[in-house]
């Protein structure tokens, strides 16, 4: 990762810090929580090497992007975080289309880009979260409390301040060891006042010592809300996505998950995958893939699949790569 540059672009108001390697069409990879654009370290070489520039932004509230006012969640809607991409696009690839890879809240991001502003992008390649529809009829969190109840993470994670007390007191470094790590396919929950048990972490292979610290000392320095914040808006997002009520998403994607993933385990997503709901949705979906044995963070556990896939389904649509190493 000696190679990568590091920048700091003032885009829609905040400082946004950006990774990019390589030169060639742009990939632009979007990561989720509590990820960085570190969770891409291994993607980047690897497309950098088949002749493509990767840019890994650290999203509004992350990382080093600084200037998002971390107290007031209604800053985090996903129309602030793609009115952050679209500007930094403007900047660094002017009248053109780009690549896009999202996973987790990346990939919620990546479906709102690919909604508000489709003339942007290429082609997708999304990872473990699949698009749904905007349901007019009830509120994101109202559903989700219905289904799962009060400790799902997703209503654990409303109340501003709370889970980050909590998560005061178990310590940065071990929240992110437990959430980084869970393979358990049911719904998450974290009772309040103990959101996790007390069993030692193992870090997986894919895991290492050095990659936790990284990601520990930035949310040591940042906290957690600024992450958390993408969920609170989670409502806001309903409120203001009405016109795109019955939306599709008109760009050409790949879709990627991993079978023990908590969202494919979720309620109704594998027929909603398996079944034609997700293409009904996003009629230009050429590929679904299910990686057997594979969790959450499939592009840290699996990175040379995921590698292979983003790079044969982008490879068809660029006519000016290199050739394969």
């Amino acid at each position: 990762m000696e190679e990568v540059k590091h920048k700091t672009m003032r885009v829609n108001g905040i400082n946004m810090h950006i990774a990019e390697m390589g030169q060639g069409p742009i990939v632009l990879f979007l990561h989720g929580f509590p990820e960085l654009w570190y969770s891409w370290r291994h993607q980047m070489p690897f497309m950098a090497a088949h002749g493509y520039h990767v840019v890994a932004p650290d999203l509004r509230g992350f990382g080093d992007t600084t200037g998002a006012p971390k107290g007031d969640f209604t800053k985090f809607t996903t129309l602030h975080v793609v009115g952050d991409l679209v500007e930094l696009l403007n900047i660094i690839a002017p009248d053109q289309k780009v690549f896009l890879v999202g996973h987790d809240w990346g990939a919620m991001i990546s479906w709102a880009m690919c909604l508000y502003r489709p003339d942007k992008i290429k082609a997708l390649v999304n990872m473990s979260v699949p698009f749904f529809p905007r349901n007019p009829i009830i509120r994101p969190t109202v559903a989700l409390r219905a289904i799962y109840g009060e400790e799902y993470y997703v209503i654990r994670f409303q109340e501003p301040g709370e889970i980050e007390e909590e998560f005061a007191q178990i310590g940065t470094k071990t929240v992110l060891e437990k959430m980084l790590t869970i393979r358990d396919p049911e719904p998450l929950k974290l009772p309040k006042g103990k959101p996790f048990d007390d069993s030692p972490v193992i870090l997986p292979p894919w895991l290492t010592e050095k990659d936790v610290d990284y990601y520990a000392a930035k949310y040591e320095h940042t906290g957690f809300t600024g992450g958390l914040n993408y969920y609170r808006a989670l409502d806001l997002n309903w409120e203001l996505t009405a016109p795109w009520t019955g939306a599709k998403i008109e760009v050409p994607v790949k879709f990627i998950v991993g079978d023990l993933d908590l969202t494919y385990n979720s309620a109704g997503v594998k027929d909603y995958i398996n079944k034609g709901g997700l293409k009904k949705n996003v009629p230009l979906l050429e590929d679904v893939v299910i990686l057997k044995g594979v969790a959450h963070f499939l592009q840290q556990e699996m990175p040379d699949e995921v590698n292979e896939h983003i790079h044969v389904f982008f490879q068809s649509f660029s006519s000016s790569e290199t050739s394969a190493l």
